[in-house]
C-alpha cells in the first residue's frame, strides 16, 4: 500500500466513522488515562465504552469479538467491586505478582489461547486464528491482573497491544491501529506511574517501621 493510499484509507475511515464509535473509543482512552493514574473511574468509563463496543461489534457481524469484550465487562465489574469493598480500609495498593500469581497468569494465557484459537479457526471465518487468539488471552491475563492492582497488568496488556498493532494493519483498520498505538504508550507510562506509586508507597511505610 503506497502512501498516498494510506492516508486515503484512514480519511475514509474518519470521515464514515460514527459518533457511536468515537464515543466508544473516547471512553476507552479515559478508562486508560484513568488506569494510568490509578483512579478508580477507570472502572465506570471502561464498562460504558466496552457495552457500546459490544453493541458496535454485534451489529457489524463480528460475534466473537463482541463477546469476547463481555469478559472486559466482568472483569472491570470485579475490579470495581475489589477496589471499593471495604470501605473502611485504604484503597487497595498496587503491588507485584507472587509465584502463585505467576503461575495463574501462564493458565490464563495457555487456557484461553487454546480454547480461542480452536472457537476461531473451527467456527468463525477468521483468517488470522492463531494470532487473534493470542492477543485476546493475553489482553485476558492483563484485565485480570488490572483488577487485582498488579503493577505486571502494563507487560501483558503491552504484550496483547504490540500484536495486535500490525494485525489491526494487515486488515486495514488503521483507525484502530492508531488507537493502539497510543495505548501502547500510554500502558508504558502506565507501568512507570505504578512502579512510583510503589517505591514511594515502600518508603513511607520503611520510613514509619524505623520511627
Amino acid at each position: 500500500m503506497s502512501l498516498h493510499e494510506w492516508w486515503s484509507l484512514l480519511f475514509q475511515q474518519i470521515t464514515e466513522t460514527s459518533w457511536l464509535e468515537w464515543l466508544a473509543v473516547s471512553l476507552g482512552i479515559a478508562e486508560v488515562l484513568y488506569a494510568k493514574t490509578n483512579k478508580i473511574w477507570l472502572y465506570p468509563t471502561g464498562i460504558a465504552g466496552t457495552l457500546l463496543t459490544i453493541y458496535l461489534f454485534f451489529m457489524a457481524g463480528l460475534y466473537a469479538e463482541g463477546l469476547l469484550n463481555g469478559y472486559y465487562v466482568i472483569m472491570s465489574v470485579y475490579g470495581w467491586w475489589y477496589w471499593i469493598k471495604k470501605k473502611d480500609l485504604p484503597p487497595v495498593k498496587i503491588t507485584y505478582c507472587n509465584r502463585k500469581e505467576w503461575l495463574a497468569i501462564v493458565g490464563i494465557v495457555t487456557g484461553s489461547f487454546i480454547i480461542l484459537y480452536l472457537l476461531l479457526k473451527n467456527f468463525t471465518p477468521s483468517t488470522v486464528p492463531f494470532w487473534d487468539a493470542w492477543i485476546s488471552a493475553t489482553a485476558w491475563a492483563g484485565m485480570w491482573l488490572l483488577a487485582k492492582r498488579k503493577i505486571e497488568n502494563w507487560i501483558l496488556l503491552n504484550i496483547s497491544n504490540a500484536f495486535a498493532i500490525p494485525i489491526l494493519f494487515y486488515k486495514h483498520l488503521l483507525l484502530y491501529s492508531g488507537l493502539t498505538i497510543f495505548l501502547f504508550v500510554v500502558a508504558i507510562q502506565g507501568y512507570f506511574t505504578w512502579r512510583n506509586i510503589t517505591r514511594k508507597e515502600n518508603i513511607i511505610s520503611f520510613t514509619t517501621a524505623a520511627a
